[in-house]
C-alpha cells in the first residue's frame, strides 16, 4: 500500500467491465479487454468508494471528481479453458477451447476528488 505523507494507506474501489477492483499505487490488475495498447494511460473514472487513511468518500453511487490512472502494460491471455462435447453410441466427439483476452494494469495514483 501506498503511504501519505502522514502514514495513511490509500485506495479506492472502481468498476470496469461491470466488476469491482480495490486497487492501490504501484498494483498490477487485469480488467476485461480494453482497447488500450502497451504504454498507453487509462483513466477509470467509475469510483466507488476513495480513501487516503484520515477520509473516506462513499459515492452514491459514483465519486464526481475521483479517478485513478493506470498505465496499459498491453493483452494478456487468461488460463485455457476446454470444452468438450460427447455423445453416447454416436461417435461423436468435439473439443474446442477458449482463452480469455484481458488487459492489464498498471496503477499509478489515486486522484480524490477536488484534486
Amino acid at each position: 500500500m501506498m503511504r501519505c505523507s502522514g502514514g495513511a494507506e490509500i485506495y479506492a474501489i472502481v468498476e470496469s467491465g461491470g466488476k469491482q477492483f480495490k486497487v492501490e499505487p504501484r498494483q498490477t490488475l487485469d480488467v476485461d479487454l480494453l482497447d488500450a495498447p502497451n504504454g498507453e494511460t487509462v483513466e477509470l473514472d467509475r469510483v466507488l468508494l476513495v480513501s487516503d487513511g484520515e477520509t473516506t468518500h462513499v459515492g452514491s453511487p459514483m465519486i464526481e471528481g475521483a479517478k485513478v490512472v493506470t498505465t496499459s502494460m498491453g493483452l494478456i491471455k487468461g488460463k485455457k479453458i476446454v470444452v468438450f462435447r460427447y455423445r453416447n453410441k454416436t461417435r461423436y466427439r468435439k473439443k474446442t477451447g477458449h482463452r480469455t483476452q484481458y488487459t492489464r494494469l498498471v496503477v499509478d495514483r489515486v486522484v480524490m476528488p477536488g484534486e
